[in-house]
């Protein structure tokens, strides 16, 4: 799942903000281990302006794998698409920034909720925001 915002100029910043910490508030709900790193200048892409990744804690490997990636292109993307707006108070029509913020990969995040959630019998605790889900079922045992 692909999340794409076209922002004010003067508002993409806090935008950025706001999409990333979407991402982080479906990882906290899950209980999952998970840290915020902001990649370097060299690490962007070509177009971004900033890049936050959202790495999960996988026990197995013992390392953090990218599980999410929040960038602000500022007006590069817009600039190619001629996405521009005009102000309220009139004038000449500017440039729009984009923003693009990866849903959690659906793969990575079933590894991360096995491995993190996996008891020494093999069974698997279903975390609690998720039991509705799955029938009020609070664990999952080997068969």
């Amino acid at each position: 799942v692909e999340l794409v915002q076209f922002a004010h100029p003067e508002q993409s910043w806090e935008h950025l903000e706001e999409l990333t910490g979407n991402a982080e508030a479906v990882l906290k709900a899950l209980g999952l281990h998970y840290r915020v790193v902001s990649l370097a200048s060299g690490d962007l892409g070509f177009s971004a302006a900033k890049t936050y990744d959202l790495e999960v804690w996988l026990p197995a490997l013992e390392c953090y794998r990218e599980i999410s990636s929040c960038t602000n292109f500022t007006d590069f993307q817009a600039r190619r698409a001629r996405l521009r707006y005009r102000p309220a108070s009139g004038g000449k029509a500017r440039l729009l920034h984009t923003l693009n913020g990866s849903g959690l990969a659906v793969g990575r995040t079933m590894v991360a909720l096995l491995e993190n959630y996996q008891q020494a019998d093999g069974s698997v605790v279903v975390p609690e925001v998720l039991r509705p889900y799955m029938g009020g079922i609070e664990l999952i045992e080997p068969e």
